[in-house]
């Protein structure tokens, strides 16, 4: 048996808690309450279906379609879970190998038996064309990679829909017609900030103003569009993620006058690094800043049972350009800052990042394959503790030379906080 590896969706349903109120038998006399009953009112906590998407291949990297239940290990926060469901979608079409039972009722309900829901096959990929950070001089990439993902990626009963952050204007909301996805990448342009431009732009406590808004309106324009979402059950949902990626603080050496002296101010008052409160803590503002705006969106997509697949079209990447005459070492920190962006992004949801290769279609075959082939496990957690909104994921499976894909962790949302008057 193999460990997981980086992780597939997950969908959540919702954690609750039911007070219930002991039932009695009509026309029964009412018995003497005793202290202890009065004092100890009891409880009912109900739990609704956990389920998440799996990902199992053998060594030669081909889909494992005969696991059964016993062969899956599902843990949360470490303690083992009961396998309550088990669904595998193979080649677009739905197998239900295990429905979960019905939650127990509260005490003196009898409901009728539940019906099986119908299987639904074909997917949702969301588009997301994150303009404000792909270079105008891209654009024609872009817009070919988007045309070959009308092509070789959505398919006969596949819904899409398409958003872009800045100035494509581009908003489809989901729909069948593959159509608009090419006239969508019509209207693709790419509209980043040079690094000249970064660097002589506007510095604010924490770092370059510009840069620091753009990256907000892309993650918040994700955001709602991923929250939206959640809506949509029994489909597999996959978000294309279309960016050069992300760093808050780049070109430091050359922001403060000189590429190869980071920390010296633009006045020419040279500091020693370590000695430079305010470079070190603009530093530590801008990474936390991006984490946290990273973290909110992997979360959203993990409640969505979404997986995010990051590509991003600049493909191997050399140099900077001549006429920017960039420190080479700034340039790479740049470069590597980015692309991990959206390693991370990716991997926190159970997809991956096509950063650094040219080769489009084979990121996209892939892509293909993991949204058409995978398990849907369920369990029923044991973990009560409606406080605990973060939890730690772990899916193996006892079956040797077979490897397993799967989230890592799940994020209930926040109950809404109470209106005041």
């Amino acid at each position: 048996m193999k460990k997981s590896a980086a992780p597939a969706a997950l969908l959540l349903c919702a954690l609750g808690l039911a007070g219930v109120v002991r039932a009695q038998a009509p026309g029964a006399a009412s018995p003497e309450p005793d202290a202890s009953s009065q004092s100890s009112p009891t409880f009912r906590v109900a739990i609704d279906l956990v389920t998440t998407d799996v990902i199992a291949r053998d060594e030669k990297g081909q889909f494992i379609s005969d696991l059964k239940k016993e062969e899956f290990e599902i843990y949360e926060d470490g303690i083992k879970q009961e396998v309550a469901s088990l669904v595998l979608v193979h080649g677009g079409r739905v197998y239900n190998q295990l429905l979960p039972p019905p939650p127990a009722p509260p005490e003196g309900i009898i409901l009728p038996p539940s019906r099986p829901r119908t299987d639904v096959a074909g997917r949702i990929f969301l588009f997301v064309v994150d303009d404000l950070h792909l270079d105008f001089r891209n654009t024609p990439i872009v817009r070919r990679l988007f045309k070959t993902m009308a092509d070789e990626l959505v398919h006969e009963g596949d819904m899409f829909g398409i958003v872009s952050t800045g100035t494509s204007s581009i908003s489809i909301d989901l729909t069948y017609d593959r159509s608009r996805l090419e006239e969508a990448a019509n209207k693709i342009s790419g509209g980043a900030l040079r690094p000249s431009e970064i660097i002589q732009g506007t510095e604010g406590p924490d770092g370059p103003t510009e840069l620091r808004y753009r990256a907000h309106v892309a993650f918040s324009t994700a955001y709602d569009v991923v929250r939206n979402l959640e809506k949509i059950h029994n489909r597999r949902k996959a978000i294309v993620y279309v960016s050069s990626g992300y760093d808050l603080n780049p070109f430091e050496g050359a922001r403060y006058g000189d590429p190869n002296i980071v920390g010296q101010t633009r006045a020419g008052l040279e500091f020693r690094p370590e000695y430079d409160p305010f470079t070190r803590t603009s530093q530590r503002f801008a990474d936390a800043d991006l984490i946290r705006e990273m973290a909110e969106l992997t979360r959203a997509a993990n409640r969505a049972n979404a997986t995010i697949y990051t590509l991003d079209p600049r493909g191997l990447v050399a140099g900077a350009e001549i006429d920017e005459n960039l420190d080479p070492v700034e340039w790479q920190n740049f470069v590597r800052k980015s692309q991990e962006s959206l390693r991370v992004i990716a991997e926190q949801t159970g997809g991956f990042a096509v950063v650094n290769q040219n080769d489009f279609s084979k990121a996209l075959k892939r892509i293909d394959s993991e949204t058409s082939d995978y398990y849907v496990v369920g369990y029923y957690s044991s973990n009560p503790d409606p406080l605990r909104h973060t939890r730690k994921l772990e899916v193996k499976t006892t079956r040797e030379d077979v490897e397993v894909w799967s989230r890592r962790a799940y994020s209930l949302r926040l109950p809404p906080e109470p209106k005041t008057n």
